[in-house]
Order: C-alpha cells, then sequence, then structure tokens
C-alpha cells in the first residue's frame, strides 16, 4: 500500500458509496416491484463493483477505507437482496439461513480479533468469486420472474450461480475461520 492509503477522497471510494446508494434504490424498486429496474440497479452495483477494483489499481488510489468499505457494501447488497428477494418468495428461506450463518460465523471472529486488536483476514479470491456468483445469481434469478424463454434461462443461470455463490461463501467463510484460529493461536503463544 501506499502513502496514499489515509486518503479518504478517491475514485474508488466514490464507486463504493454510489454502491451504497444503490442498495437502498434497488430496496425501493423491489418494494415496489419494478422489477425490471430492480435488476438494472443490481447489474450497475455488480458492475461498480469490478470498476472500483480496476479504478484502484490502475490509479494507484488503494485506501485503508476502501478496504474495510468495499466489502461491507458487498455485505449489504447481498443481505438487502437476499432478504427481498426471500420475503417475494424468489429465493427460499434456506438460501437467507446460509447466508446469514456464514455471515455471523465471520462476524464473531472479527470480533474475536478485535477483543485480540488483531486486523481481520485479508480478503481471499474464493471470497471474491463467491460475490461474484452471488451478484450473478440475484439478478438473474429476479429476471426469471418475467416469464418466457428469458425467464427460463435466467432461472437455470441463476440458480447455477446462486448454487456455486453460496458454496463459495461457506468456503470462503471456513477459511476465515481457519485463519482467525490461526492467529488467535499464534497471538496466545507470543503473549506466553
Amino acid at each position: 500500500m501506499n502513502q496514499s492509503a489515509n486518503r479518504v477522497a478517491t475514485v474508488p471510494n466514490a464507486i463504493t458509496l454510489l454502491r451504497c446508494v444503490l442498495v437502498a434504490v434497488f430496496a425501493y424498486l423491489v418494494v415496489r416491484r419494478q422489477d425490471g429496474w430492480a435488476v438494472a440497479v443490481l447489474a450497475l452495483s455488480g458492475i461498480s463493483d469490478w470498476v472500483d477494483g480496476v479504478a484502484a489499481r490502475k490509479l494507484n488510489q488503494y485506501s485503508r477505507l476502501g478496504e474495510l468499505l468495499d466489502p461491507a457494501v458487498d455485505r449489504v447488497m447481498i443481505a438487502v437482496t437476499v432478504i427481498l428477494l426471500t420475503w417475494r418468495g424468489i429465493v427460499p428461506w434456506w438460501v437467507l439461513a446460509l447466508l446469514a450463518g456464514r455471515e455471523i460465523m465471520v462476524g464473531l471472529c472479527l470480533l474475536a480479533l478485535k477483543a485480540r486488536g488483531m486486523s481481520p483476514p485479508a480478503v481471499i479470491f474464493v471470497g471474491k468469486a463467491a460475490t461474484m456468483g452471488l451478484m450473478y445469481a440475484f439478478p438473474l434469478l429476479l429476471l426469471a420472474e418475467v416469464g418466457g424463454g428469458v425467464g427460463s434461462a435466467a432461472v437455470v443461470a441463476g440458480w447455477a450461480f446462486a448454487i456455486w455463490g453460496v458454496a463459495l461463501y461457506w468456503v470462503a467463510g471456513l477459511a476465515y475461520v481457519t485463519e482467525t484460529v490461526r492467529g488467535l493461536r499464534l497471538a496466545g503463544q507470543e503473549a506466553t
């Protein structure tokens, strides 16, 4: 990381903040059953998630805020999306339960690390792939509500991404647990 690590006003952070706003817009559209627009907003959110990472690399604008904010916004978007799609009956409750269970597990790890003054584990590729899978799955599952040929194709592709996304989300979560346990053990050994 470079000297701009403490900067707040960066292009990637602005894109991430835009994604924050898109969460609220998406929620409004889903509740109002404006599914076409909701799919477009969700797709835009997924694209902007990729763009902020590219911008950070190309502009050399890494920041600590971005490291924390980007995955937090991803989690909020996934949570809001799965809760609303479950509420609408588009996604079954067990998907919500699996994603919530993983978030609780990782959240407990973060609390344990914070209590010891330790940093959270680094984001890993599997976690990014899981998020990407879920970001593809949810717009497709919402698009499936359209029906017809487009809806039929969307439901198949949506569930393929959802199943892989949930599975990889858990793989990444278990990797974070493993890393947390390892870090806590090392900290305990160093303290003695």
